[in-house]
């Protein structure tokens, strides 16, 4: 087992967001993904193949924060003036 990382996964909707997952079930059936509701996963460090199936489903995925937090809160201060 290769060295397990977290990942973001970003999607148009929920159908590509799903697409994504039969589509890599398919291809890799031997390599189980951990999922959120979040968009959150936690695999092995899979991560060209990962954005490769993600690329045909017009999503994209990228390796998640350390500190999922400190995300949201700069997201709030620079997303707040804006609407």
């Amino acid at each position: 087992m290769g060295r397990r990382i977290r990942i973001e996964l970003t999607s148009r909707n929920d159908f590509w967001r799903n697409a994504f997952f039969v589509e890599w079930n398919h291809q890799y059936p031997e390599r189980a993904i951990d999922s959120s509701a979040a968009g959150l996963m936690v695999a092995d460090d899979w991560l060209p193949d990962l954005e490769r199936v993600a690329g045909q489903c017009f999503s994209a995925v990228r390796p998640a924060p350390a500190d999922p937090g400190r995300r949201r809160i700069f997201s709030r201060l620079f997303s707040s003036g804006q609407g």
